[in-house]
């Protein structure tokens, strides 16, 4: 009996599964297709963790179960204020790793990376898996009952089909019922059947992933790389070397770039500072490899004192090479402008640093290969979770906009850069409109802002694209430019990308309009779009 109640529970659990992935995959259709992603992303993702609490209440019962569904909670209330790739890869982890820890303990970041990755490749295919499960154990009295219901089903239907076709040409309000039936189209079907599976495939693994990804790896605790066979001499030696050379480089960068003292010849600080900032961390992190791979916590070298206190200074001036190249990056940022790749290198600068202080308060304090990957990883995953909140885009906007040379004429910053941003740049923007003073600039700046203004209220007046993030920065700018009733559609013909009028090489007159051009006749004006935009519940 025990044993029936649980194949039956099982049963009654794999078919709520089912049936609430359906209603998943439906609601998804409803939210998003044809359109773009606003809040309702945040709301899917909302609806998808309580499904996986109701079908998997096992997740409720686990602390680091619960901890991993907190973290995608977090995420999922940063896709409703406002969507984007990062918080939606970082929600997808945080609520897998709340399934696969129910059956699982954290243990090694770095076989957990394994495990996500295996869930990866092998997620999208656990509904045919499950499928092809499903055929072979129906293959029994499950699979005849079907045959002999498909079998009854059969002569009824094509019987009250065949007598349906012959009432509709003898009876012309039948047939006039069965002309007004449309049947859907065909593409219509098949665009929706692949966004179903896509669908089902992002979800039904997070529901039921396959044992594989949660399996036994039976792996003993190894070091991350493989350890150099180096006497205490050698590394003695080898670190006093790279000390040196280090500190020449540290010194001439406290000297010139920190400092500012005059450089010796026709070597200006431009030429010193833009150097490659990338080379520099590449070094750090050469450095760092060389510290895990030759010294193991314990070993008879990590014990030496001399050691020590040469791997911790040699540890504290490649710190300080982080810091230098951080300090190149913003001086060249101050000269060609901020953008998110560069916001992205100084963050990633940062890891770096963190990462060769825990390798050498791993070394100081003999701690495990474990501790320092998953110190890695929860210091990457802090940088990652406060990325997926932080509007970086805004950010660099107004960083541009506020280190702007309003002085400079129209080359004072990348007005094509701003209007890339969208929606983003759009306070900016008209804080930038404020500033300026020369009118042909100004002019540029309004043709911007009032593009980005009618792209946010475009998308704020469907609910679809609605984000709460926008409904903030449209009330903001709304009240900065007075809470006009009417915003003007700007015109986006004899544009370019920065604002100015692109006027086209007028075409070679042919020999017959001579005369025409001789009595002064002009080529009409273009046509303008300009239309009012009411703002409607946008404002």
């Amino acid at each position: 009996m025990p044993a029936l109640r649980r194949t039956n529970r099982s049963r009654h659990d794999f078919r709520l599964k089912i049936a609430l992935a359906v209603a998943l995959v439906a609601a998804a259709d409803f939210l998003f297709f044809g359109h773009g992603p606003g809040s309702t992303l945040g709301l899917f993702a909302m609806l998808m963790m309580a499904v996986l609490v109701v079908t998997v209440p096992a997740v409720l019962r686990k602390r680091r179960s619960v901890i991993a569904l907190l973290a995608a909670t977090a995420f999922a209330l940063a896709l409703i204020d406002q969507p984007g790739f990062l918080a939606f890869v970082l929600f997808g982890i945080a609520v897998t790793l709340s399934r696969l820890l129910v059956r699982r303990r954290f243990d090694n970041a770095a076989i957990w990376a394994g495990r996500l990755a295996l869930q990866g490749l092998i997620g999208p295919f656990t509904p045919l898996i499950d499928l092809i499960r499903l055929a072979r154990l129906g293959r029994g009295g499950a699979r005849s009952r079907l045959v002999t219901i498909a079998s009854a089903a059969i002569l009824p239907l094509l019987g009250g089909a065949f007598f349906l076709a012959l009432f509709a040409e003898a009876n012309p309000v039948i047939a006039d019922a069965l002309g007004r039936v449309q049947l859907p189209d065909l593409g219509w079907l098949i665009v929706h059947g692949i966004s179903w599976c896509f669908i089902l495939a992002a979800v039904w693994p997070v529901l039921r992933p396959h044992p594989l990804v949660t399996r036994d790896l039976d792996i003993a605790p190894v070091e991350p790389l493989p350890m150099l066979s180096l006497s205490v001499l050698t590394l003695t030696l080898s670190l006093l070397t790279f000390n040196a050379v280090f500190a020449l480089q540290n010194g001439l960068d406290i000297l010139f770039l920190w400092s500012g003292a005059p450089l010796p010849g026709d070597i200006t600080l431009a030429d010193y500072a833009h150097r490659s900032a990338y080379t520099l961390i590449a070094t750090a992190l050469l450095a760092g490899v060389f510290v895990l791979v030759a010294l193991r916590p314990g070993s008879t070298a990590a014990r030496s004192g001399l050691v020590r206190r040469l791997v911790i200074l040699w540890t504290a001036q490649n710190i300080l090479l982080v810091a230098s190249s951080i300090l190149r990056t913003m001086d060249y940022v101050d000269a060609y402008g901020m953008t998110q790749l560069r916001l992205a290198a100084l963050a990633w600068m940062g890891l770096v640093a963190v990462g060769l202080f825990l390798i050498c308060w791993r070394l100081m304090f003999g701690l495990s290969a474990r501790w320092l990957i998953n110190a890695n990883a929860l210091a990457a995953a802090l940088v990652l979770a406060v990325s997926s909140v932080v509007d970086y885009r805004a950010t660099v906007a107004h960083w541009n906009v506020r280190h702007a040379d309003i002085a400079g004429g129209s080359s004072f910053t990348d007005l094509c850069y701003l209007n890339q941003l969208d929606a983003s740049a759009l306070v900016p923007l008209i804080d930038l409109e404020r500033r300026v003073e020369n009118p042909k600039l100004r002019a540029q700046v309004r043709w911007l802002r009032d593009t980005a203004l009618v792209r946010v209220i475009d998308r704020q007046n469907n609910w679809h694209s609605w984000t709460w993030r926008n409904q903030r920065r449209l009330r903001r700018a709304l009240e900065m430019l007075g809470n006009p009733a009417i915003v003007s559609r700007p015109s986006a013909l004899n544009r370019n990308c920065d604002g100015t009028i692109f006027r086209p090489p007028q075409p070679t007159a042919p020999a017959a309009s001579a005369e025409s051009e001789a009595t002064g006749s002009a080529l009409p004006p273009p046509v303008s779009d300009e239309r009012p935009l009411t703002q409607g519940s946008a404002q």
